[in-house]
């Protein structure tokens, strides 16, 4: 019988192997800039934690793409894209943010990892990553609460009695009056909320950082797109008398210094927008009500746009590092005939 050490990695194991590779090459970087800078007794060691984490998984995928004669992704190295003499950017309250999300970002990522793996010793792998990361998770939450930084969901009432949907106005109702949020799209437009308007900072941080001015124009219009974004999903919150999460613009210093590469700061922001996508696009999914679908489908082509000018700097500058992918065979047809 065949062990699963001696079986090939599937594309499915190759493309979250060499992903998360590369994320925790970039969490590596800004991880050890957020240990230097902490200055808070409570949130430096759950960075510290957290930067641990990320270290171990470069080892142990370092590893895996040795035993099976694999390329080791290039990534990002501290001593190339972080500049740790640079002035604090961004304040620690930030930083814990960051962590937690992060964390949250990875239980989906790994759990996700987990599904798509065959082999035992991968499973094995992304199952452990799952178990360290849901307690990065728990840290973090608990230093939030801790430290009265913890942004909660709004309340509905209980339910009271069961009810059954009776006019097609629930979902089709796209001019008149609207309905009431569901608990589903009330948590959702307060997630993409919050999740914008970290962006923007992240974003604004960036851009007073960037040393290309391209770079900088390309952040500026990042920021204007979170915050438009932040308001369209206020709007929403604020129809049904819901209030909104406080934004993070104040978490950033006035520091202008070279801090991160370009080239890291354009990868965290084309893995921002990924998610962006992702999660517009699970809003769409849980939302019966057809003027949010058209909302997030509306704004998701706009981040994919932002997206391809993104993807474009890092191609001319050649910081765009090829993933895993199939062997081209006509290419392969033509240099044999040379």
């Amino acid at each position: 019988m065949d062990q699963g050490h001696q079986i090939r990695l599937t594309a499915g194991e190759v493309t979250q192997l060499w992903a998360q590779y590369m994320n925790d090459s970039g969490s590596v970087c800004m991880l050890t800039y957020f240990a230097e800078k902490a200055e808070d007794e409570d949130i430096k060691p759950l960075i510290e934690y957290a930067l641990k984490i990320s270290q171990n998984h470069i080892e142990k995928l370092t590893s895996i793409f040795k035993e099976e004669k694999f390329a080791i992704p290039y990534g990002f190295k501290v001593e190339e894209d972080v500049n740790l003499q640079a002035p604090r950017l961004y304040s620690d309250s930030y930083a814990l943010t960051f962590v937690h999300q992060m964390a949250m970002i990875g239980l989906t990522n790994y759990a996700a990892a987990v599904s798509a793996s065959v082999r035992e010793d991968i499973s094995d792998y992304y199952m452990e990553c799952l178990s360290e990361t849901m307690e990065l998770f728990k840290k973090a939450k608990q230093v939030l609460l801790q430290k009265g930084l913890m942004i909660r969901a709004p309340y509905i009432p209980n339910l009271a009695e069961i009810e059954f949907v009776k006019k097609q106005s629930f979902v089709w109702d796209i001019f008149g009056n609207k309905r009431p949020l569901i608990a589903a799209e009330i948590s959702n437009l307060f997630s993409n909320l919050q999740r914008n308007a970290l962006g923007a900072a992240t974003l604004t941080g960036f851009a007073q950082v960037a040393q290309s001015k391209e770079v900088t124009d390309f952040f500026i219009k990042g920021i204007e797109i979170a915050k438009k974004h932040v308001r369209i999903f206020s709007t929403k919150l604020e129809e049904s008398n819901l209030p909104s999460p406080t934004t993070w613009s104040s978490e950033v210093t006035d520091s202008t210094a070279k801090t991160f590469s370009d080239k890291l700061m354009l990868f965290f922001t084309s893995g921002m927008i990924s998610l962006s996508v992702g999660y517009y696009g699970t809003a769409v999914a849980q939302s019966p009500r057809v003027d949010i679908g058209i909302m997030y489908n509306r704004l998701s082509a706009e981040v994919q746009l932002y997206s391809e000018d993104g993807a474009n700097l890092m191609i001319k500058n050649g910081w765009l590092e090829q993933p895993p992918m199939a062997p081209d065979r006509d290419e392969l047809a033509r240099k044999k005939k040379k």
